[in-house]
């Protein structure tokens, strides 16, 4: 079969398309011809050795998948050849076959595409879980989204306004505005490149207060880090919560004398290890979101599409935080 392979660390110009044997299915996985498989940030930093997982080379990045089973490993039950998955595979998604563990699959409904659903899974579980479980929205707050036009952005967007919240987020271009204005939200605001000097992060703060209002945000959800994490932190509310999702622009230091004199929370956000620890609460979730799409709240925006071979092109443009929305690989 054919994969993007990582030999070596480094970025995304190291990977080389080559052909490999296609994995087996073990005990408690199932085996998917991949038919897309959609790029996340952790596909950036895993080729790159600075994930927290670090599998043995060679391996291929892409940690989510949508296809067609092909195989069934001992002790799964619920699945059969041909079937329509979709799930988190971790990585080894960029390959022709990939294996899967039958906890992490999800019947993916016959009236959507292999593309449609592999951008889902990752974005929107790690939102619902965020906005859910750990920043517990409540319609009528106000939800402050970081990075609202990228795949976790746009979809934090979506749950903010299914969840009855008012929305303002938070992008690094006008661009970017329009689409997070085009997912819903009520107002979107523009801030500069980082890195931010001392006047640009005050500047910064009291642009982020006028567009949440005087009384704060109740619930920031920060995919970025950098320098917006301590202006978007001075503006949120009186026992506001503070997602941190992710570090695309650095690890910031937040002053915690913000979070005594604002009385508020600061909360992580990792989704993966939330599916691991508690799959039926996690599949509570999917069972929700499949129902949200069901019924047009929510819809996975995939603002490009690349074959396997430049699958690379797609990892560059999610690490230069170019791309809106999902960007997904289709293997044909």
């Amino acid at each position: 079969m054919k994969a993007l392979l990582s030999g070596a660390p480094g970025g995304p110009e190291t990977l080389e398309l080559a052909e490999t044997d296609a994995p087996v299915a073990g005990p408690g996985d199932i085996l998917v011809r991949v038919r897309a498989c959609a790029i996340n940030y952790p596909d950036v930093l895993i080729i790159e050795d600075k994930y927290q997982f670090k599998p043995p080379r060679p391996f291929a990045p892409g940690g989510e998948i949508a296809g067609e089973v092909v195989a069934v490993g001992e002790n799964v039950t619920g699945w059969t050849i041909g079937d329509r998955v979709i799930g988190a595979c971790g990585w080894n998604g960029l390959a022709e076959v990939a294996v899967l563990p039958a906890r992490n699959a999800f019947r993916l409904p016959d009236d959507r595409d292999f593309t449609e659903g592999a951008a889902l899974l990752m974005t929107y579980g790690t939102s619902i879980h965020a906005l859910w479980d750990r920043g517990k929205l409540k319609a009528g707050e106000i939800l402050l989204v970081l990075g609202a036009a990228g795949g976790v952005g746009l979809a934090a967007v979506e749950l903010g306004k299914a969840r009855g919240a008012r929305v303002i987020g938070a992008v690094s271009s006008e661009e970017k505005a329009q689409a997070v204005r085009d997912a819903g939200a009520d107002d979107a605001l523009v801030y500069p490149r980082g890195p931010l000097d001392k006047d640009a992060s005050k500047a910064l703060a009291e642009a982020i207060k006028s567009a949440v209002g005087k009384d704060g945000a109740n619930v920031i959800y920060d995919p970025v880090g950098g320098d917006y994490a301590e202006p978007a932190l001075r503006a949120i509310a009186w026992e506001g919560r503070y997602l941190v999702v992710g570090f695309p622009a650095g690890i910031p230091r937040l002053p915690l004398n913000l979070t005594l004199l604002k009385s508020c929370d600061v909360c992580g956000v990792f989704w993966g290890a939330f599916a691991a620890r508690d799959p039926q609460a996690n599949a509570a979730h999917v069972t929700e979101l499949f129902s949200l799409w069901e019924a047009g709240k929510i819809a996975p925006k995939v603002s490009a599409t690349f074959p396997l071979e430049r699958a690379g092109e797609a990892i560059a443009a999610l690490g230069a935080r170019s791309a809106i929305g999902k960007l997904v690989v289709t293997l044909d």
